[in-house]
């Protein structure tokens, strides 16, 4: 039995220094042909490494010449097969302007656009490359506004908007959170601006009222009065919104508080006047 595994790890070997030593004796040949034909059967075998450290050399040779197209065609996929998504965007899009009259240049457009997708994070973390895809998918819609493919670039923008806007709807929740009034109101009328379709607009509609409430019930007398007025708009605003909401008592509350306490505050702004104090 040992002997038997010995004799099997011994094979393997011999077939992966076998297989290693054909590889670098087509990397150091001097034929793009032989090259060529061996990126290509890499390719098939969905070997991507060696198929594009291959193509990489036979690119220069190819170059115009009728092999030159699906050289770099390939070679693009190459990257985007071994998840080196960055470089597989930029590969596609080189291939799309390169071969404008390509019959491959719409895929091409669509890949550029849809490696950028692959590399949109979760919506906790940065969305740069998430705001890339959305503008490479709309790129390729206006481009192709017929292509069967439009309707996937639809679907994984709004996937992507909709990841988008979950960031920016918690981003305004942690400034309500830390007490940041300013912030966390400026963030949440931003993602009414943004995402005009949001579903959350009765929440954030109903947060920022809360948010204005608490603002100004925290503020120096001097800028109670404004802040107040605020609140009362942001509730009348709810209210006529929404008015069968969940929220509808507690945004009616918070009305009724902060017109007593406008009106408490006038009371003593008329009396300290009247008295002459």
């Amino acid at each position: 039995m040992q002997y038997s595994i010995k004799l099997i790890v011994l094979l393997l070997a011999v077939f992966l220094v076998s297989c290693r030593s054909e590889f670098e004796t087509i990397r150091t040949s001097t034929d793009p042909e032989l090259i060529l034909k061996k990126a290509d059967a890499y390719y098939d075998a969905d070997e991507y490494q060696r198929a594009q450290t291959l193509y990489e050399l036979v690119i220069a040779p190819y170059r115009g010449r009728a092999e030159a197209e699906q050289i770099a065609y390939r070679y693009a996929y190459t990257y985007y097969y071994t998840e080196q998504f960055v470089l597989a965007s930029y590969y596609f899009k080189n291939f799309a302007t390169t071969y404008g009259g390509s019959a491959l240049r719409e895929e091409a457009d669509f890949m550029s656009a849809y490696s950028n997708y692959e590399l949109s994070p979760i919506y906790r973390l940065d969305q740069s490359y998430s705001v890339k895809a959305i503008e490479g998918f709309e790129e390729f819609a206006n481009r192709y506004p017929n292509s069967e493919r439009v309707a996937e670039a639809n679907r994984l923008i709004d996937e992507m908007r909709a990841k988008m806007e979950l960031k920016d709807f918690e981003s305004a929740k942690l400034y309500m959170d830390i007490e940041r009034y300013e912030s966390a109101l400026t963030s949440f009328e931003n993602v009414l601006k943004e995402y005009p379709e949001t579903k959350r607009a009765e929440e954030i509609r109903y947060l920022m009222a809360k948010v204005q409430y608490e603002y100004a019930d925290r503020s120096f007398r001097l800028r109670k009065p404004e802040r107040l007025e605020a609140t009362i708009a942001l509730a009348n605003n709810f209210l006529a919104r929404f008015p069968n909401s969940q929220w509808q008592t507690e945004v009616t509350t918070i009305l009724s508080k902060s017109q007593k306490e406008l009106n408490d505050l006038a009371d003593v702004r008329y009396q300290s006047t009247s008295t002459g104090t």
